[in-house]
C-alpha cells in the first residue's frame, strides 16, 4: 500500500509541478525534478510520514526497477531516430560529433582536476581527477528526449542532436573503462590490459550485437499480429525483456562481460525502425503509454539528488570547476567538429547547449567508481551527485532555449485535448 500510495503521489506532483513549470516556460523534465526533491528524503519525505513522500534513500532504490524500465524505453525511442534514410544526410557529421566533443570534454575536465589535484592532493586524488575526466563525456539522453518531444521540435539540429546522444554514450562507456583501469593502475601499481582495453570494447560490440538480435526476432515476432493493442503489448514485452537480458553479467576465461541497457535498447529500436514498415505508427503509441512511467522516472531522480553534498564546500568547490570545464569541452568540442563537418550554422551555435545534459549514464559510472576504487571512488561520486544535480535542474532549460534559438521549435499554438473532444462533439451536432 505504501509503495502504491508513495507513487501515486510523485505522479500527481509531477503533473502539477508541470503546470507550474508551463506558466514559467520551463521544460516538463525541470518541474518533475523538482517535483521528486519536493516528496525527496530533504523535505516532505524528511517529516517521516509514510506514503506522503520517499523517507530515505533505500526506499527509492526500491524501486530501482522503474528507473531501469524508463530508460529501455526512452532508449528504445532514441533508437528510432536513426533510420538508413536520415542516416545517409546525417551519419558523418553525427559520428564526427559524437566523438570529438565527448574527447574533448574528457580532456578539458582531466587537465582542470589534475591540475586543482596539485593543490588540493588531499582532497582530490589523481585516481579521482582522471575518472571525472571520462564521467565528463557522458549527455543525459532522457532528458533531451523529453524537451525534443515536449516541444515538438524539428529541424537540422533536432536531427543531429539525437544520433550524437546515442553515439556518446558508446563513446563515454569506453572513456570511462580505459579511466577506470588507468586508476586502478595507479592504485594498486598493477596494470590490467583486460579491464583497460578489452572490457570496454566487448560491451559495446556486445551491447549493439544482442540489441540487433533482439531486434530482428522483435521485427519477426510482430508480424504474427494485427491489431494495434496487440502490437503495442508484443512492443512493451520486446523492451522489457531486452532490459532485462542487458542486466546479465559473467566471466569467461577471466573477462569480464557485461552489457549495456542503454546501448541495447538503443540497437532494439534502430533495429525495428528500419525492418518494420508500420514502425512509426507503433512508436508514436509507445510514447503515449510510456508518458506516465517517465514522469516517474524524473520524478525518482529528482528525489535521488543529494542535497546533503552542499555541507561539503570542497567538494562544491571541485564540482564548480567540473562543471565549468566540462561545459566548456562540449561547447567547444561541438562548436569545432561541427565546423568542420560543414554543418548548418544553428547546428555550429548551439549544438554545444543541447549536450550539456547530464544524469543516469553519469551516476552509473559513479555508482561502478564507488565500488571499484574505495575512498577514492567516493569522491568521484560526490562530485558526479553534485554535478548532476545542477545539470539535471538547468540543462533541459538551457535545451530548449537552443533549440528555440535554432528555430526549431515552434511558438505553442497546441490546442488541448479537451478542446478537440468539444470541437467534435460540436461537429457532430
Amino acid at each position: 500500500m505504501q509503495t502504491l500510495l508513495v507513487l501515486s503521489i510523485a505522479l500527481v506532483v509531477g503533473l502539477m509541478m508541470s503546470r507550474l513549470a508551463k506558466v514559467l516556460t520551463l521544460p516538463a523534465v525541470t518541474a518533475y525534478l523538482v517535483a521528486g526533491i519536493l516528496i525527496g528524503p530533504y523535505l516532505l519525505g524528511a517529516l517521516n510520514i509514510h506514503g506522503l513522500g520517499f523517507t530515505s534513500h533505500e526506499e527509492i532504490k526500491s524501486l530501482s526497477i522503474i528507473s531501469d524500465v524508463a530508460l529501455g524505453f526512452i532508449a528504445f525511442s532514441i533508437g528510432n531516430e536513426f533510420r538508413l534514410a536520415q542516416l545517409k544526410k546525417t551519419g558523418r557529421q553525427a559520428t564526427v560529433i559524437g566523438i570529438f566533443q565527448a574527447v574533448v570534454a574528457t580532456i578539458f575536465v582531466d587537465a582542470a582536476l589534475i591540475g586543482l589535484h596539485f593543490i588540493i592532493p588531499d582532497v582530490l586524488p589523481l585516481p579521482a581527477a582522471i575518472v571525472l575526466g571520462a564521467v565528463a563525456s557522458a549527455t543525459a539522453p532522457a532528458a533531451t528526449l523529453m524537451v525534443v518531444k515536449q516541444y515538438k521540435s524539428k529541424g537540422p539540429l533536432t536531427d543531429i542532436l539525437l544520433p550524437i546522444v546515442a553515439l556518446d554514450d558508446a563513446v563515454g562507456l569506453i572513456l570511462f573503462a580505459v579511466s577506470l583501469g588507468i586508476s586502478k593502475a595507479l592504485i594498486s601499481g598493477h596494470v590490467d590490459v583486460l579491464s583497460v582495453i578489452l572490457e570496454p570494447l566487448l560491451e559495446v560490440v556486445l551491447s549493439l550485437l544482442l540489441g540487433f538480435v533482439m531486434g530482428l526476432l522483435f521485427t519477426y515476432f510482430e508480424r504474427f499480429f494485427h491489431s494495434r493493442s496487440k502490437r503495442l503489448s508484443m512492443s512493451v514485452a520486446f523492451v522489457l525483456l531486452t532490459v532485462a537480458l542487458s542486466m546479465i553479467e559473467f566471466n569467461v576465461f577471466g573477462v569480464h562481460v557485461a552489457f549495456s541497457s542503454l546501448l541495447v535498447c538503443m540497437m532494439l529500436g534502430t533495429v525495428f525502425c528500419n525492418f518494420c514498415d508500420f514502425s512509426e505508427e507503433l512508436m508514436d503509441r509507445i510514447d503515449r503509454w510510456s508518458a506516465p512511467l517517465f514522469i516517474l522516472f524524473f520524478v525518482i531522480s529528482g528525489a535521488e539528488l543529494e542535497l546533503s553534498i552542499f555541507r561539503k564546500p570542497l567538494i562544491v568547490l571541485i564540482g564548480v570547476v567540473y562543471i565549468i570545464f566540462r561545459s566548456l569541452g562540449k561547447y567547444s568540442g561541438a562548436f569545432f567538429s561541427a565546423k568542420a563537418v560543414k554543418c548548418d550554422s544553428n547546428i555550429v551555435k548551439y549544438l554545444g547547449i543541447t549536450l550539456l545534459p547530464q544524469a543516469g549514464v553519469a551516476l552509473g559510472m559513479a555508482i561502478k567508481a564507488e565500488a571499484s576504487l574505495g575512498d577514492v571512488g567516493i569522491v568521484v561520486a560526490n562530485i558526479t551527485l553534485f554535478s548532476v544535480l545542477i545539470y539535471e535542474l538547468v540543462g533541459p532549460f538551457l535545451t530548449k532555449i537552443a533549440l528555440m534559438k535554432a528555430g526549431e521549435i515552434k511558438p505553442e499554438g497546441a490546442v488541448s485535448a479537451r478542446d478537440i473532444a468539444k470541437q467534435k462533439m460540436e461537429s457532430k451536432e
